[in-house]
């Protein structure tokens, strides 16, 4: 599993089309095209993409704390990383905006998204094969 993460309009969309094998076979779901996030992941599928994951999880706010949200997406990870490790020929690459840059939100609801966020975030990051930063369209490989 890779997780792609940087400020919004960063390029990280981009980058991970000209550098992660991105074709026409691979299955790109995106929460700003208002996918929904899926259950279970295509096992015909070898490549799948899910950007804007902090948009999931914010629709996850309308439902669960944050500590909730949080242990709802380590299992929705286990299921992911099950399905890698069924086939070693499949990879997926999740994309999700950092909204840890700004000011506190005002609206509780806003900053149980940014903690939420921060949380899957890091879950995210130990489980990952490979991070990368995106800011400006420059990557940094952290893991």
């Amino acid at each position: 599993m890779y997780f792609v993460t940087g400020g919004s309009y960063n390029g990280k969309a981009k980058w991970v089309r000209e550098q992660l094998q991105v074709t026409d076979e691979t299955i790109w779901l995106s929460a700003y095209r208002d996918h929904d996030l899926p259950k279970n992941l295509d096992p015909h599928c070898k490549r799948i993409v899910l950007e804007g994951i902090e948009r999931w999880i914010k629709q996850d706010t309308q439902q669960l704390n944050a500590e909730d949200i949080r242990a709802s997406w380590k299992l929705r990870m286990e299921g992911f990383l099950n399905w890698e490790k069924e086939n070693t020929d499949r990879h997926l690459i999740i994309i999700g905006s950092d909204l840890s840059k700004g000011i506190v939100p005002i609206e509780a609801s806003d900053r149980t998204w940014r903690d939420a966020c921060g949380w899957v975030y890091q879950d995210l990051v130990e489980r990952a094969d490979r991070v990368e930063l995106i800011w400006y369209g420059i990557n940094q490989q952290l893991k």
